[in-house]
Formats: structure tokens, C-alpha cells, sequence
């Protein structure tokens, strides 16, 4: 009896080390292939950074409209990956709070400065400032970002052609105005221009058309640019975004609410009487529940503009929308126009 209970002993002893063996054997195996898996990685990191992006090192970028969203996140973003940013921001001169916190970061590669994208006598003294801070002014700039931006909506008869101007000035002719001033720093660098355009470029909706305007303008003036520039190996690219209204605040329920009582004291007598209110307040309370939807971060954004910048081979667009947008963009986009009229206003 005592031999069997040993002999049990015994095999129950060599089970438990086979299992703690096995065990060894499998959280060994775990950690190679996670060292595999992990070296792997950093390989596939180096490869694609030496053969797909630029160094970032030395590099140096201007953009506009810094004050807040995406202007300003990326201003900080860049600077984190180590490029010198030329930060341009329109209340820098009244101590606007984006201003002043990148001014805080007191860093020796973050240059923020007043400026006004309307305003020629402030783009001329833009250029100034950045010819004197750049490391090598024969070597040109690496990077101009059109960012700076302002949006509206209504329908035409309740958007005052003042309203339109506006716009355009800030969103077209701020773009046009920007990069023909930088164009000889950035030719000379070989470099890029990105210009922060709109879904809105390549699709037409209601009560959108003083903001879609000029949109559809950065478009055809960055596919006439992209292609002058080419013989100077200069890319040029269009950032189409989507709905990032929460994440950049450009427009708030209030906001909304106060452009639409502005629309209806501006409208004309006649517009009022045929219109009626209703399909004011209908335009209103839409835009209101556009302005909480979308995407919540800019994360998106920064990074199509990031590598917009530092990818070797960029793309010509970079389309950024949440499912609703992107379906909504192709359909808009790509079918026949009486098709997609009808599927949208229906």
C-alpha cells in the first residue's frame, strides 16, 4: 500500500513539474514572440520613416489662424514633433488666449505673431517677420498651412451679400492672399502649401452656399496651384474636412441662435412676408443639432496635415468625414445631380 501511495506521489511530483515545465515553455514563448513582434514593429517604424516621410528636423512652417481649433492644435502638434512654427493668430495683438498660451510655451521654435489673413498690410509684415526668424532664408520655408477660417449659413434671399463677402474675404482671398506672398520662401525650399478646405468644396447643400462658395474656390485654386507648382516640386494639397464643428467650436448653439434672429432683422420685407418665419427657425434648429454631431476631436485633422507635410509622396486630398458625412460626400459628390438632388431634399 505504501509503494502504491509513493508510486502516486511520485507520478503527481512529475505531473506538476511537466506542468510548470509547459507553463515556463508558454510565458517564453509569450515574450519572444512578443520581442519579435515588438522589433518588428520598430523595424517597420524606421523603414517607414526613412523611406516615406521627411526629417522633420530644421523644418519650418507657417499657419494661420492660430487663435483656436485646428489652428491652433496644430501649432502645438508640430512643435512637439520638433518643426519650428511660424504661429500667425488675428487677436494676437489684443492678448487673445491662444495667442498668449503658445507665446507661454517660450520656446525658441515657436513664433507666434499677429495676423490678420485680410488685412495686406499685415500679411506684407507676416513675410518680414519670417524672412528675419527663419535659420536660412535662401533656403526658402518648408510649409504654409491656409487655415484661418470663419462659416456662416442661411439660405440665399436670408444672407446678405455683405455676409458673402466676408467669407470669401477671410476663406478664399485670405488662402490666395497667404500663398502668393509666401510662394518665392516656399518654391525655394521646394516645399508644401496645404490649404484647409471643406466636404463643402465638392458638394452643394441648402443654407450652405455663402460658406460652400468659397470652399469649391480653395478647391479650384489648389488644383490650378498644384499643378503650376509641379515643375518646382512644390505639393500642393486640400485638406477636405467634414463635420468638425464641436471639436473646433466655430460655431456654438448660441452662436446659432444669434445668426438666426441677425438673418431675419437683415432680411427684406418681401422675404419675410413670402418666407414666413418657419423655415427660418427649421434652418436654425438643423444647424443646432449639426453643430453638437461630428466628430469631437481634431485628431484627424492634424494628422492629414502633419503628413500633408512630412510624407514624401502626399496625397492631392485628404478626405475627412465621420460615416454620416462620408456617405452623405460620395453620394453628393459622385451621382448624377438630379439623383442626389432629389435624395437629399426628399
Amino acid at each position: 500500500m505504501s509503494l502504491n501511495i509513493s508510486s502516486g506521489q511520485q507520478i503527481s511530483d512529475v505531473s506538476k513539474l511537466s506542468k510548470a515545465l509547459h507553463g515556463k515553455r508558454e510565458i517564453t514563448g509569450r515574450v519572444i514572440l512578443n520581442g519579435i513582434s515588438e522589433t518588428a514593429e520598430f523595424v517597420m517604424d524606421y523603414i517607414q520613416n526613412v523611406a516615406y516621410y521627411k526629417e522633420v528636423e530644421g523644418k519650418e512652417v507657417l499657419i494661420t489662424g492660430c487663435d483656436t481649433g485646428f489652428g491652433f492644435a496644430l501649432a502645438k502638434h508640430l512643435h512637439e514633433l520638433g518643426f519650428t512654427v511660424f504661429a500667425g493668430c488675428l487677436l494676437k495683438d489684443t492678448n487673445g488666449n491662444g495667442a498668449e498660451e503658445l507665446q507661454g510655451m517660450q520656446s525658441d521654435r515657436m513664433h507666434v505673431f499677429q495676423l490678420n489673413v485680410c488685412h495686406e498690410g499685415e500679411v506684407a509684415k507676416a513675410v518680414e517677420f519670417v524672412k528675419q526668424h527663419l535659420k536660412n532664408p535662401e533656403k526658402g520655408l518648408w510649409g504654409v498651412v491656409n487655415n484661418a477660417g470663419i462659416s456662416t449659413f442661411g439660405d440665399v434671399e436670408f444672407t446678405t451679400l455683405d455676409k458673402y463677402k466676408e467669407v470669401m474675404d477671410v476663406n478664399l482671398w485670405g488662402t490666395v492672399r497667404i500663398t502668393k506672398s509666401f510662394l518665392p520662401l516656399i518654391r525655394r525650399a521646394k516645399g508644401r502649401v496645404v490649404c484647409v478646405g471643406s466636404t463643402l468644396g465638392r458638394m452643394c447643400k441648402p443654407s450652405r452656399s455663402c460658406y460652400s462658395i468659397s470652399k469649391i474656390g480653395v478647391e479650384a485654386f489648389t488644383g490650378c496651384l498644384r499643378q503650376e507648382m509641379y515643375q518646382w516640386g512644390v505639393k500642393v494639397i486640400n485638406i477636405e474636412a467634414g463635420n468638425f464643428i464641436a471639436a473646433t467650436e466655430l460655431f456654438t448653439k448660441e452662436g446659432v441662435e444669434r445668426r438666426g434672429d441677425e438673418m431675419w432683422e437683415e432680411a427684406s420685407d418681401i422675404v419675410r412676408a413670402d418666407y414666413g418665419k418657419t423655415p427660418l427657425v427649421h434652418q436654425v434648429t438643423r444647424m443646432k443639432s449639426i453643430v453638437v454631431c461630428g466628430a469631437k476631436q481634431t485628431t484627424d485633422v492634424l494628422n492629414a496635415i502633419t503628413d500633408a507635410l512630412r510624407s514624401k509622396y502626399p496625397y492631392t486630398h485628404y478626405t475627412l468625414a465621420d460615416t454620416y458625412s462620408w456617405i452623405e460626400f460620395q453620394i453628393m459628390a459622385h451621382l448624377p445631380t438630379a439623383i442626389a438632388d432629389w435624395i437629399y431634399i426628399s
